[in-house]
């Protein structure tokens, strides 16, 4: 049996919701964690299926891993394994980021390419380019990312675009390469800002954290530390949208409101009253929202990440928006299941043109990532009838107790099991 979700339209979402640790953040902390012979531990974890699943990535790599509410601790021993099999890393694109802390930890490293959501391609170039300019010798071998050095020494080096995956694996590994490097262009998301300060609380000495410059000053070894995760600006925003969309009022607290300054900016653009608050932000909309346009980019952008959800606003509000979408060239491919939620929806390359309706109409609906498939279920709370939203095992990856908290807030959505015949027969 498969899941999906019962979503009935028609509910005004409101009350307070608390958000937990960054999904992307803090599998890349538990990377980290791999950088120090010892216990460290990871606080305000969130509780997705993401990570249990990077538990096992580091298991198969001779760490011991507790999860203990919403703590992590993790052992790493003297000497930890270098291979990351095909099993534990297939089913997520984040278990990649083992590959620098292997690197610097092993001097060697094998990954097998990773899975994950379906929304473009996101090649490993920019990884393997960064690791040799700091002396490793890297491939793709029979489905693997393979990495050697018999040394790593710092380096210069200058990303052709501000990639976080590439930004955290040369970063990961640079800590432990002799000499000073510096990463130009690097990524600037509030996610690689906590990583290094678990890194320099580990001993790392690292400046120009939130900048597009990353200069490390490599040191022998580090030492296992304990951090607290950030609050998911994502999953933040997600509910905060949903506010918008459902004409509801929401207080979200447990992250910094200043990681979604532009985020807030335009839901002010789409006729909601917000008003940031100490741990979070507080969200009314009484109206019908406006249209407002879109064009996701690196941080301090609009995240790529909150694009389905963008649709979702767009496809309800009173006018035609255009949404851009600069970073995911496959992003779009769920716009077709909005569509189907009777979205007046049309997508040209990177561009989509959106006409609000008053009214979504609720069908069965297939989610293709996390991210699409949060959308999908806000879609289907402006929607009359029940609508199906399949695959919610990709929404589970990301959004804890998703379900449950829709519930407190007022919102009508179950969740049930699907017959696997049904699902192959569509």
């Amino acid at each position: 049996m498969s899941e999906r979700f019962l979503v009935t339209g028609g509910s005004r979402l409101s009350g307070d919701v608390v958000v937990g640790g960054a999904k992307n953040s803090v599998l890349k902390l538990m990377a980290a964690a791999l950088l120090a012979e010892g216990t460290t531990t990871i606080t305000n974890c969130p509780d997705i299926l993401d990570v249990p699943l990077m538990a096992d990535v580091l298991r198969g790599l001779g760490c011991e891993v507790e999860l203990d509410g919403d703590a992590v601790r993790i052992t790493t021993p003297a000497e930890p394994e270098y291979r990351a099999d095909f099993a534990a890393v297939r089913q997520f694109r984040a278990s990649v980021c083992v590959l620098g802390p292997l690197v610097a930890r092993c001097r060697k490293a094998i990954v097998a390419l990773p899975g994950g959501d379906a929304i473009g391609s996101r090649p490993l170039d920019m990884h393997q380019a960064g690791l040799r300019l700091l002396g490793a010798h890297s491939t793709i071998e029979h489905g693997c990312v393979v990495a050697e050095a018999d040394d790593l020494h710092g380096a210069t080096i200058r990303l052709a675009f501000p990639s976080v995956g590439a930004t955290e694996n040369i970063l990961m590994a640079a800590v432990l390469a002799k000499g000073d490097t510096t990463i130009d262009n690097a990524a600037r998301e509030p996610e690689i800002v906590d990583l290094c300060t678990m890194l320099v609380r580990m001993g790392a000495r690292i400046t120009g954290a939130g900048s597009t410059t990353l200069r490390v000053s490599g040191v022998a070894s580090l030492r296992p530390t304990e951090h607290r995760c950030i609050g998911d600006r994502i999953v933040a925003a997600t509910w905060g949208i949903a506010a918008v969309m459902t004409r509801g009022e929401l207080s979200v607290h447990g992250v910094n409101p200043k990681h979604l300054a532009l985020v807030l900016d335009k839901l002010r653009s789409a006729g909601a009253e917000v008003t940031p608050l100490a741990d979070g932000f507080h969200v009314v909309q009484k109206e019908r929202p406006r249209a407002v346009n879109f064009a996701t980019l690196p941080y301090p952008g609009f995240p790529t990440d909150l694009q389905p959800m963008a649709i979702g606003l767009a496809a309800v509000a009173d006018g035609t928006s255009m949404i851009t979408e600069n970073v995911f060239e496959a992003r779009f491919r769920f716009v077709e299941e909005m569509v189907r939620l009777g979205a007046d929806a049309r997508t040209d390359g990177h561009h989509a043109v959106v006409r609000g309706v008053e009214q979504l109409s609720s069908a069965p609906v297939w989610a293709s990532d996390i991210r699409a498939g949060a959308g999908l279920v806000l879609a289907g709370l402006c929607a009359d009838g029940v609508t199906e939203v399949h695959d919610v095992y990709h929404i589970d990856r990301g959004y804890p107790r998703f379900v449950e908290i829709l519930q407190e807030l007022g919102g009508t959505i179950e969740r049930v099991g699907v017959d696997e015949d049904r699902l192959l027969s569509r």
